[in-house]
């Protein structure tokens, strides 16, 4: 039998797993930076959690390509496609919380939809949400972390935003009643193009008048100046003040990259608010890299009793940040070891010293065989370790081991407390 994994489903290397703890460790430096406390959630949760109306609601892309499954007591439940419809089940479990709430969560997240660069069948998401306030500011916060994790990571990049309210308001100048079908193909815009959308919408039962009053406002360069010129109905009023408010606070934040978009949807039904999504510049990446919005209702929804929760939160993708970040550069630390140990004939001496190294917080590796001296170098070249110690009886007699700059060649004879001095300058 031929060993393979499953369709859309990989192994993380070594080399990508290193880069990818770098990326969690700066997306949870840039989180904490801002307040948020860590959470963790079950992969698996009740079908019912994830086809809930106010989650995903049964017309999503995303509950269509949720993995599927039966436990032994017949009991039907899924993969979680994302941690949003996780966290409002969370909030209903424990409804005790002091509000706002503000967490992040790591994880794997399953989707059975089509494969392409940066879009998988089991993916990570990075989440930050924060629950219990209708506050813009909190918005802008969401917006901010965007930004300033991807300057940390060095990439050039746009964050687009938009309001559900604002696109609300359009439907209803355009005569559109059942707007959650409507929202739903409007998202796929940038995907299919105008055509396609047109298409999806006459498929679903819109008129063309509709559809071409719908075209005419988000379609062509459009402002907050002129949609507030033309638009009359009071949500998207509404949502227009949202904008502007929103914007004016990431301009005191310092947030350059946002731009407004009025195509922008996101699929998902329970945006209620604002919609955000980050796309990398010119880059192969043509799939967002982040995303999320505000989702007053959702969590309301699962508590019950007419309880309304205000929540605002973004997802960062995982997979297309790693898949960026292979573009740019090649990956040869296979290791995070930073110094290799290689005793000639000096086995014992050899574990003090690797020891002493590890107590002074230098990632450090150990010959484990008698390869000789040509193999271990090799060896520790192949993996990217940056340096070697080497010793043997000479080198121990003056009480001094050879430190080798794998990148240069050069040795240089030192004790190991400026071994240690060294290594942790760098």
């Amino acid at each position: 039998m031929k060993m393979q994994t499953a369709k859309g489903v990989f192994d993380t290397p070594p080399e990508e797993k290193i880069i990818k703890n770098q990326v969690l460790n700066t997306l949870t430096e840039v989180f904490e930076l801002y307040g948020f406390a860590p959470l963790e959630t079950p992969v698996i949760e009740r079908f019912e959690t994830l086809a809930a109306k106010s989650g995903a609601g049964e017309e999503s892309d995303a509950l269509k390509e949720t993995f599927q499954l039966t436990d032994q007591g017949k009991r039907k439940l899924g993969l979680r496609f994302e941690f949003t419809t996780s966290l409002a089940r969370y909030m209903a479990m424990n409804t005790n919380i002091k509000m706002p709430f503000k967490r992040y969560e790591f994880g794997p997240v399953f989707r059975d939809g089509p494969i392409k660069l940066g879009r998988y069948r089991q993916f990570w998401q990075c989440d930050v949400d924060t629950v219990g306030t209708s506050s813009m500011l909190a918005d802008a916060e969401c917006i901010a972390i965007i930004s300033t994790a991807f300057q940390k990571l060095n990439f050039d990049f746009e964050i687009k935003i938009n309001n559900r309210k604002i696109l609300n308001g359009i439907m209803t100048h355009a005569g559109i009643k059942e707007q959650k079908e409507a929202l739903i193909a409007i998202d796929k815009l940038d995907k299919i193009g105008k055509e396609g959308v047109a298409k999806e919408l006459e498929e679903r039962g819109y008129k063309k008048s509709q559809i071409d009053k719908l075209f005419e406002l988000i379609l062509g360069k459009v402002t907050l100046t002129s949609l507030k010129k033309n638009l009359t109905d009071p949500e998207g009023i509404a949502g227009l003040n949202e904008l502007e408010e929103l914007f004016s606070y990431l301009k005191k934040m310092n947030v350059k990259e946002a731009v407004f978009d009025i195509s922008l949807a996101r699929g998902q039904a329970y945006y209620t608010g604002t919609v955000i999504e980050a796309y990398l510049k010119k880059s192969k990446i043509n799939s967002s890299i982040a995303g999320g919005g505000r989702f007053d209702d959702m969590i309301g929804g699962f508590i019950g009793g007419g309880r309304i929760v205000p929540a605002v939160g973004v997802s960062f993708g995982l997979a297309p940040i790693m898949d960026a970040i292979k573009m740019k550069q090649d990956l040869k630390i296979k290791t995070p070891a930073k110094v290799f140990v290689l005793p000639i004939n000096a086995l014992e001496e050899s574990l003090e010293i690797v020891q002493e190294l590890r107590n002074a917080g230098i990632n450090t590796d150990i010959s484990l065989g008698k390869k000789g001296v040509s193999n271990n170098l090799q060896y520790a070249a192949a993996l990217g370790i940056p340096y070697v110690v080497i010793f043997g009886e000479k080198e121990l007699a003056q009480k001094k081991v050879r430190l080798r700059d794998m990148v240069s060649g050069k040795e240089t004879l030192l004790t190991v407390k400026e071994v240690i001095k060294k290594l942790t300058k760098k």
